[in-house]
């Protein structure tokens, strides 16, 4: 095997650990909806604020996600620029519009 092969195997390998896991699953298809900062996340996933950026910081670190400072706050979004198979995995998220909106509906989601 090819060291450029192995190398893709590698990072693909890496790729599918960061989308392995609920948590980042779960804000990926919160972030599909729109973008959110930190507390809105905790919020909705009623997770440590800590938990949530440790996870953020990963999706971030492999290009998932970008963040947006807004005044003091940070939003987070999808990068649209992210990998196609990564794209290829978005449509299959549930839809969890219904959670932003009960937050809104709420009055606990972030005045951006």
């Amino acid at each position: 095997m090819e060291p450029t092969e192995m190398m893709h195997f590698l990072h693909l390998s890496d790729l599918f650990k960061i989308l392995g896991d609920k948590t980042r699953l779960a804000i990926l298809a919160l972030l599909q909806v729109q973008s959110l900062c930190v507390r809105d996340l905790v919020m909705i996933l009623q997770v440590s604020q800590p938990s949530v950026s440790q996870h953020l910081a990963k999706l971030k670190g492999y290009g998932l996600v970008k963040e947006n400072k807004k005044g003091s706050w940070v939003l987070y979004s999808l990068n649209d620029e992210c990998e196609p198979i990564v794209k290829s995995i978005l449509p299959h998220l549930p839809d969890v519009q219904h959670l932003v909106k009960d937050l809104e509906n709420r009055g606990l989601k972030a005045a951006l």
